[in-house]
């Protein structure tokens, strides 16, 4: 609702705009033939505008506009002439009036802005219009000043329609082209920015997977032990009975939280496999969407960080979710490690049957003495302003992820220089799917 006020709103004040631009082009003119006929800029104004008024119909606009110039103009006529003839004055300017009143009927007769995808059609149509308001004009210059109406006219009005109709639909076809571009841009933004929450859903995906794989252990581990405990010695029959039912109790907390595991996994995957996206895309594009969205990150974190990438070999399409999952972790874990300004550098290079992925960046590097805990569930040396620490969680799931593909990640520290480098090692095939 908001949205079409603000639509309304918008066409209102072009009309308004139109009111009162029209009539003041209008006395911009010039006489290209060198005789009474005057051409002016309030024609192309005028068509202009009612290309870009899409929810009002053209006649209302063809009203007020028509009323508005007739009325300046016969202004002029006060204010210039000492004897003023309010009749005449009448007479001599309401053709000029007819003129823009039927241009703006044949307009939305026409339904001239149904055709914005196909200007050629916009082209003859606006030449024809132009033509009929011109003859209109003259028809009424004949019957209110007894205007004599000569064939010539009608040439110069052709002429005049084709070269403003011309000049008219290069400007609007500017803004068309310019309008196309702005919105492939956004849908492109947009994409990318939901390939990489859809990365990031398959990534917790996998966490979900692997804690329903360890339910599932636990359960079976705490009912073997009420079994063991249900068969147990009949003189501890007492004591054991109230263990086993604990273990049974354990068994059955566990198994829910199980099923509602297996709740959030559907859902994940039913988002995942919804978005009309292709599963696989070519290595180049799959960088870019990491560096755009790493660098909004960057600058949202008000951090000044230069990223480049270089890619070596020949690649094929690979899995959008998995490939973006992996090196966006690295990535994003450069970003948050790299104080203030730096740079992150993305390497990509196939070697026959492997594809090996580095990142490095000019962050402050990590201890020599923490190097055996990069790896670690929960180790961070990453903390938010309020001293709260990461989880510590992503370059785990990534060498977890890498090892299941049948790779290897290793992190090197880059000391003296400053800075950290991941470098990751996999089988081309695991990105690529069935594909190949």
């Amino acid at each position: 609702m908001m949205k079409v006020d603000t639509v309304v709103k918008k066409d209102v004040l072009l009309i308004l705009v139109m009111i009162v631009v029209v009539p003041l082009a209008g006395e911009l003119k010039y006489y290209p033939f060198h005789d009474t006929y005057r051409v002016s800029f309030a024609v192309p104004i005028f068509f202009f505008s009612l290309l870009l008024l899409r929810r009002v119909s053209p006649v209302i606009p063809g009203i007020l506009v028509a009323g508005a110039i007739v009325g300046f103009r016969m202004w002029l006529d006060w204010y210039s002439y000492e004897s003023f003839d309010f009749i005449h004055s009448l007479q001599i300017r309401c053709s000029a009036g007819v003129y823009y009143l039927v241009y703006a009927i044949a307009f939305s007769w026409f339904k001239i802005n149904d055709f914005h995808s196909k200007p050629w059609i916009i082209g003859i149509w606006s030449i024809i219009i132009e033509t009929v308001s011109g003859g209109m004009e003259l028809f009424f210059m004949y019957v209110m000043v007894q205007h004599h109406i000569v064939f010539p006219e009608f040439m110069q009005i052709f002429i005049v329609g084709v070269f403003r109709s011309f000049f008219v639909l290069c400007l609007f076809s500017m803004i068309k082209l310019y309008e196309g571009q702005l919105r492939e841009r956004q849908i492109s933004q947009k994409n990318d920015q939901l390939l990489v929450v859809l990365s990031n859903l398959y990534e917790e995906s996998i966490h979900l997977k692997k804690t329903l794989q360890d339910a599932e252990r636990i359960t079976k581990k705490s009912y073997d032990l009420y079994e063991e405990l249900h068969e147990a010695n009949i003189e501890q029959l007492t004591s054991l009975h109230e263990f086993s039912q604990k273990a049974l109790q354990i068994a059955g907390e566990v198994h829910d939280i199980k099923k509602d595991n297996q709740r959030i996994s559907a859902g994940l995957s039913k988002v995942i496999t919804k978005e009309e996206f292709s599963e696989y895309m070519e290595i180049e594009s799959l960088l870019q969407i990491v560096m755009r969205s790493n660098e909004k990150y960057a600058a949202m974190l008000a951090k000044d960080i230069h990223f480049s990438y270089s890619i070596l070999g020949e690649h094929s399409r690979y899995h959008v979710y998995l490939f973006l999952s992996l090196i966006n972790n690295l990535v994003t874990n450069a970003v948050e490690a790299i104080e203030k300004e730096g740079t992150i550098i993305i390497d990509v290079c196939r070697e026959e049957d492997r594809i090996l992925l580095y990142v490095r960046d000019s962050g402050p590097g990590v201890k020599k003495r923490h190097e055996h805990l990069i790896f670690k569930a929960g180790f961070t040396s990453k903390y938010a302003k309020d001293g709260t620490p990461s989880t510590g969680l992503g370059l785990v799931y990534v060498k977890q992820m890498t090892e299941q593909l049948g790779g290897n990640i290793q992190f090197i520290n880059l000391s003296p220089s400053p800075g950290v480098q991941f470098a990751i090692d996999l089988p081309i095939s695991t990105l690529m799917g069935d594909k190949d």
